[in-house]
């Protein structure tokens, strides 16, 4: 008689042969604490999370599909919750590019809206603009107190927008790189690239 084996997901490695190449004897069958689960393969889509019972009663938030995120502009200090457009690299497989799958590491586009909006009214200029569009003249003027005219001037001191961020700005995406685990905690959060992680990614993404 044939013993049935569960086909499940285990993480064990007693079944692998030794370093030397000798077989390994098998004293014990799969264990609970070694059992794995199917990968989440998080798409592009509306927001749909199952919950998942973990050992010692924790739990997991797998994210089956996730259209937004919070994402952070490190060098401004300013966070925004937007909506993520495609998925364009994976340094590990290109099958993730192509079924715009969502996991740690993967560079992704997103919606530029809301950290120009921001950038605009924080420092009071206007970013983003394409060749032949002029900057803001046909604006109609809008009257500024003394202390708020005061403040604009003092934050204009130190600041400084990338070239590469300005053009992205005015196509209305910006390339972010996702920090969270979609498939553990239900998020996909991350950060704007800038500075030569930006240039990388650029320069990754032309090949």
């Amino acid at each position: 008689m044939f013993e049935m084996i569960d086909p499940g997901i285990t993480r064990e490695g007693k079944h692998k042969r030794r370093e030397t190449g000798g077989r390994r004897a098998q004293f014990r069958k799969k264990r609970k604490f070694e059992m794995g689960r199917p990968a989440a393969m998080t798409k592009i889509g509306e927001k749909r999370i199952h919950v998942v019972r973990a050992r010692g009663g924790n739990k997991k938030f797998r994210a089956l599909r996730l259209d937004s995120g919070n994402f952070s502009w490190g060098t401004e200090v300013c966070t925004r919750k937007v909506r993520v457009l495609d998925v364009v690299y994976n340094a590990s497989n290109n099958e993730l590019v192509r079924t715009k799958t969502l996991v740690k590491g993967a560079i992704v586009l997103v919606d530029a809206h809301p950290f120009k909006s921001w950038y605009e009214s924080h420092y009071g200029v206007k970013v983003g603009i394409k060749k032949g569009q002029t900057g803001g003249e046909e604006e109609e003027a809008v009257k500024k107190s003394a202390h708020v005219q005061r403040k604009m001037a003092s934050r204009q001191k130190g600041r400084s927008l990338e070239e590469p961020i300005d053009h992205q700005m005015a196509s209305g995406r910006l390339l972010a790189k996702i920090t969270s685990r979609p498939g553990q905690s239900g998020r996909a959060d991350g950060q704007i690239l800038e500075g030569p992680e930006l240039a990388f990614y650029q320069k990754q993404l032309k090949k």
